[in-house]
């Protein structure tokens, strides 16, 4: 199936709950002051199994271990035998798919990024986990601002207490309000200077695969000129991870705003 294809089926799925949506999009909760919708069965069940499938074996991925985050991720998607994970990733980059988003989220003049700058697919197993974290402002040029994060969850039979689970937070980082990544669903959430989100610890042998996609807009959402690296804290409760990730964050936020340089900008597809 080409990316033309499931980038319509896409854009009947957002249509026929396009009010929903919305309204989901623009509640206000007292668990989270983060912005987001959750879209189940997206898209056909046949044709996200054969994508889980497709998912390559853990050697051709790019490894994050570090205390922020232990994952497996890949963006350069072209050079997968099976086509599947880059049509799909693709299908969310099409201009009717980023449309529509805009209209459901009131966000103006989205783009897209084909670089797939920190998006592309990934794969948690058991311990993998993703801390309490808000995404870096910009994209790889710093030219435009990011807006929203698309997560597209593919694992047949997840449950929360697999864990793995997406979580958002509150501005003080205390409570998370979990989602579980269930089979075919879409999670899409605003990213902004307090938009804290995390994946708590995998507990089983389920391979945690995701594909993910960032929309940009050249727009400050504030109408003020800022910038920002990805910035960690630990889980709470993890005093001595809070401290150093407020030491870790000042450091790369420095050396980032000095040096201009854009961290992982080497993994983007293209590079």
């Amino acid at each position: 199936m080409m990316k033309e294809d499931v980038a319509s089926i896409i854009l009947r799925r957002l249509d026929e709950e396009r009010e929903h949506l919305r309204q989901s999009f623009n509640r206000t909760r007292d668990e989270t002051s983060t912005k987001y919708f959750v879209l189940d069965n997206l898209l056909p069940e046949d044709l996200v199994l054969k994508l889980y499938e497709s998912f390559p074996n853990e050697e051709i991925y790019f490894r994050r271990d570090t205390f922020r985050e232990r994952k497996l991720t890949f963006a350069k998607l072209d050079r997968l035998e099976s086509k599947l994970p880059n049509e799909v990733t693709d299908s969310f980059q099409d201009s009717r798919v980023i449309r529509m988003v805009s209209e459901i989220t009131d966000i103006p003049e989205l783009e897209g990024d084909p670089l797939l700058y920190a998006g592309g697919i990934s794969r948690m197993d058991r311990t993998h986990f993703l801390n309490p974290h808000i995404d870096n402002s910009h994209d790889s040029t710093r030219e435009r601002y990011r807006r929203l994060n698309l997560l597209f969850y593919v694992t047949p039979g997840i449950t929360e207490e697999d864990g793995g689970n997406f979580e958002l937070w509150e501005k003080n980082v205390r409570n998370p309000h979990k989602i579980v990544s269930g089979f075919n669903r879409l999670v899409v959430m605003e990213t902004t200077k307090t938009s804290w989100h995390s994946v708590d610890p995998v507990k089983s042998d389920a391979q945690r695969c995701c594909v993910s996609n960032y929309y940009f807009s050249r727009c400050s959402p504030t109408g003020e000129d800022y910038y920002h690296v990805t910035s960690f804290l630990g889980r709470p409760g993890q005093v001595g991870k809070r401290l150093y990730g407020r030491l870790d964050n000042f450091l790369r936020q420095n050396v980032a705003t000095l040096t201009g340089v854009s961290r992982g900008k080497n993994l983007a597809r293209g590079n």
